[in-house]
């Protein structure tokens, strides 16, 4: 190590106690994290690209500094379909330090992958006071039923009013409107309820209305639209 002249020439003063890092509290313990290996945790974050035109939702599960599980939920650009794609078979094996420091394909997951780490390095995991954390597949259990990510798409004009979409309960279908032509309820489809019963045999038309719901007052709809083409 190379050292410039004035230090050099400086007297060797002793140094005094050294207390190491502030603990984190890392999965029902307070730790003084060192090295990498001294992190764990669960926790979500959020990340977007450059021109805001996506966000990605990233779920990681972290053990001994090591990403065991990730989940990668994507909205708003379609390319960052396929970049999430990639993603969940580059982050799992790598330690935070190096996924950090990984071009993981889009803006919007390498922000994501930013704040969580932050999130965990500091301590401010999911998971923090929890013993022992979570078991490796419990980011998959966010998703509920028919393994499909919570989504929400309305869309509103001045001139033609709201559409709901999709919302917490499924794919909106069917708008209910009351005398005044305002929402008081809408139907529902499960897609990913209505799926797995395909996938286990269930006749198409039979898992469709298995799989449909009604939310509000619906039944007193005086006339029920299309939110897609009426």
């Amino acid at each position: 190590m190379n050292y410039s002249s004035e230090v050099e020439e400086m007297v060797c003063v002793a140094k005094g106690p050294n207390n190491g890092p502030s603990p984190i509290p890392a999965e029902g313990k307070w730790v003084q994290a060192k090295e990498v290996k001294d992190i764990s945790g669960l926790t979500h974050g959020v990340g977007w690209c450059a021109p805001q035109q996506g966000a990605c939702k990233l779920t990681l599960n972290i053990k001994d500094g090591i990403i065991e599980e990730a989940l990668v939920e994507t909205v708003g650009c379609t390319g960052m379909t396929h970049s999430a794609a990639m993603a969940s078979e580059i982050l799992p094996g790598k330690t935070i330090l190096e996924a950090m420091n990984t071009d993981l394909v889009c803006d919007a997951i390498n922000v994501a992958m930013r704040e969580l780490f932050l999130q965990i390095v500091y301590g401010r995991s999911q998971t923090a006071f929890s013993e022992g954390g979570l078991p490796i597949g419990a980011g998959l259990e966010d998703l509920g039923k028919g393994l499909m990510s919570v989504t929400g798409t309305t869309y509103g004009t001045s001139a033609k009013g709201p559409r709901y979409l999709e919302v917490a309960e499924g794919y909106v279908n069917e708008l209910a409107l009351d005398d005044n032509d305002e929402i008081i309820g809408y139907k529902f489809v499960k897609l990913g309820v209505m799926m797995e019963l395909i996938n286990k045999g269930t006749d198409a038309n039979e898992a469709l209305e298995k799989a449909t719901g009604t939310y509000g007052r619906f039944a007193d709809a005086v006339k029920t639209i299309n939110p897609r083409h009426e």
